[in-house]
């Protein structure tokens, strides 16, 4: 009886399993890597030059019908046919759809493989392009040609994989494909009998580079397997839970492995990689890049983890394949998958905990490290010792250099103080006539900390201030002055702290200052560098910064200024507030020229004055907001006790950094 119905396989499907399929070099040799595991062998040999890669193993080789009726049969499931451990080893074979071996094509366009088995050599050679035009035909059927037997590069058993004409660059691939590769496998050692070499070198879990970095390590193992994590991490780890649990409840399945969180989430930056995953592996090859990208936890620990989870049921024989076609990923609504996630997500909600409770810890010991802060510490009451800790704990959970920590701690000691002291206010309920001094106490306390405050604006102010001293080229300082003038008004006066105009108003005189503009000669515009409104304190400012090169006259000045000055009065009776004073700064480079003896300088501000205008150097700018600054630290010297722990704590601080 004729069969009415037929299904067809077209060489178009290769484009889409192989050709398509895979996207670097370490996955693409990850399956060659696997086919010498299932093939029995003890090594594999990589070699790595700018136009050829090759791949050697010394497994059980292949004869030409086990090239025919497996290598070159696209889809051939070897545990299907009762391979589903190997004869020499007993090892559970990784290789499952048949299909790993097309990923060649993906990164060369020449494949050649040689083979030997039972001394018996054979060889053959694949050309992409040739392939490719076959795929174009619409034919179902591709002969690879023969290698002379005379040319086959194999003398015993094993396979040989020879690629050239590659479609990816290769340089500088040795290093990055043994990290990879070693990221990949966790079946390579002595106790495996398996190991990769790349260029003759072998292959250590310590090419991983990873392990040296964890500092927390959770480990799930049990006897059958007994694996000591902890060797790999000694360089930096404080604390490891070897108690974990491997059974996922209420299933016979089982998960072991480890995940581990590092000292600072930079140290999970590799290159153009990203290790903040948590891989599955399966059968000792990579299966799941990350599973920790399932999970929506915001918690910022998650930052710091790495892991690696083995769970072998992923890929039980007499169960449905999981993996997607590429090998990189598992399906996801599958429910062995999801007994994993479940068993996941209690692990993470336990190593959140942990996690915070150790980085409390951590916190502590490091802002103690400090003299002043552990005495301050020291004199706590327990409530607010509790409240200190979490502080530091929290500080210490944040993605900062050492620097900016240690800094951090300093000034959280002022916060706290802060609130120690607004703790106070509920003394007033307590006052009576009989203890009427607590008022005193509670308001200098108040005092202490405000003075501390401004104790802290200043010296920061006075950091801004000698970077202005550091430029002593006027045109350096001409550029640096723009930059932070209008950002830092009280370097023209110290109860300038904030500009308070609006966006329309800002607008409004700018459109105003453009048609005084329009105005000038070409010789008058190139001598202003900048000028800027701003509203602060109730008055109307407007700051024009000459140009350092540019000498000027107080004639030239008043001219000028009453432009802008009008332009201004306009907007402000536009908008009602032609009562509301106005104040012109004009900051040069050099001594205006009529400033010929101290009588004339004197002339000079008056006649401005008259304006509300006044004349300010750059040089004089710079010295009048040194010396009122530095003339309050002066003045309070005899600072309270808040003040002196700060200054104790910055000094403190600064040895330890030296």
């Amino acid at each position: 009886m004729d069969n009415k119905f037929e299904m067809t396989m077209s060489l178009n499907v290769l484009q889409h399993l192989g050709i398509n399929l895979y996207s670097n070099i370490p996955a693409v040799l990850s399956e060659v890597v696997a086919n010498a595991w299932d093939a029995d062998a003890e090594e594999v040999h990589i070699h790595i030059a700018d136009d050829k890669i090759t791949i050697q193993d010394n497994g059980s080789g292949m004869t030409v019908d086990d090239i025919n009726q497996k290598f070159l049969n696209v889809g051939y499931q070897k545990r299907e046919h009762g391979n589903s451990i190997t004869p020499k080893f007993k090892r559970k074979v990784m290789g499952r759809k048949g299909i790993g071996k097309l990923s060649l094509f993906s990164i060369a366009h020449n494949i050649e493989v040689h083979t030997c088995k039972y001394g018996v050599k054979s060889g053959f050679k694949i050309s992409t392009d040739a392939l490719e035009k076959k795929i174009k035909e619409g034919e179902s059927t591709y002969f690879p040609d023969e290698i002379e037997l005379d040319k086959i590069q194999i003398e015993k058993d094993g396979t040989l994989i020879i690629l050239t004409d590659l479609k990816k660059r290769t340089s500088n691939a040795a290093s990055f494909l043994r990290k990879r590769l070693a990221r990949r496998f966790s079946i390579v050692g002595a106790e495996y009998n398996f190991q990769i070499y790349i260029d003759n070198s072998p292959i250590e879990v310590t090419d991983r580079e990873y392990f040296h970095k964890i500092k927390h390590l959770w480990t799930y193992t049990d006897e059958e397997h007994d694996v000591d994590y902890k060797k790999y991490c000694r360089e930096k780890l404080a604390f490891c839970d070897d108690q974990r649990p491997t059974v996922i409840e209420g299933t016979p399945y089982k998960v072991h492995g480890w995940i581990g969180a590092v000292e600072f989430s930079g140290d999970l930056k590799d290159e153009n990689d990203n290790l903040n995953k948590i891989v599955v592996m399966v059968r000792g090859k990579l299966a799941q890049e990350d599973i920790l990208e399932d999970f929506s936890e915001g918690g910022l620990y998650t930052k710091y983890l790495i892991g690696e989870l083995h769970a072998d049921f992923l890929d039980l024989d007499e169960e449905a394949d999981i993996a997607t076609s590429n090998r990189q990923r598992i399906i996801e609504d599958d429910p062995r998958y999801i007994y994993l996630k479940e068993f996941l997500k209690k692990e993470l909600r336990h190593i959140a905990n942990h996690w915070t409770k150790l980085r409390n810890e951590e916190g502590k010991d490091q802002a103690l490290k400090i003299p002043a802060i552990k005495n301050w510490f020291s004199e706590l009451g327990s409530d607010h010792r509790k409240k200190a800790e979490s502080l530091f704990g929290k500080i210490n959970q944040l993605t900062l250099d050492p620097d900016a920590k240690k800094d951090l701690f300093k000034h959280s000691v002022l916060a706290f103080e802060s609130f120690r002291y607004k703790e106070n206010l509920e003394q007033f309920d307590k006052i009576s006539p009989e203890n009427i001094q607590l008022i005193a106490k509670v308001i200098d306390n108040f005092d202490d900390i405000e003075a501390t405050l401004y104790h802290q604006i200043v010296n920061e102010r006075l950091k801004v201030i000698e970077l202005l001293q550091e430029k002593v080229d006027d045109d350096a300082l001409e550029r640096v002055l723009q930059e932070h003038l209008y950002t830092h008004l009280w370097l023209l006066d110290p109860s300038w702290d904030r500009a308070t105009e609006t966006p329309y108003m800002e607008q409004s005189i700018a459109k105003e200052f453009e048609k005084v503009n329009a105005d000038f000669s070409e010789e008058e515009r190139k001598a202003r560098y900048d000028i800027r409104y701003k509203k602060v304190s109730g008055k109307h400012v407007i700051i024009e910064l000459k140009r350092a090169s540019v000498t000027t006259n107080t004639f030239k000045l008043m001219e000028q200024v009453t432009k802008y000055r009008d332009a201004l009065r306009k907007v402000l009776i536009e908008t009602g507030k032609e009562y509301e004073p106005i104040e012109i700064i004009c900051i040069v480079g050099k001594q205006l020229s009529d400033w010929t003896n101290e009588s004339k300088r004197e002339e000079s501000a008056r006649a401005l004055a008259s304006y509300n205008a006044r004349v300010v150097l750059y040089k004089q700018l710079i010295d009048d907001s040194y010396n009122s600054y530095q003339s309050f630290l002066e003045v309070n010297k005899e600072a309270g006790r808040v003040s002196r722990l700060i200054q104790e704590i910055d000094n403190d601080m600064s040895h330890l950094l030296s």
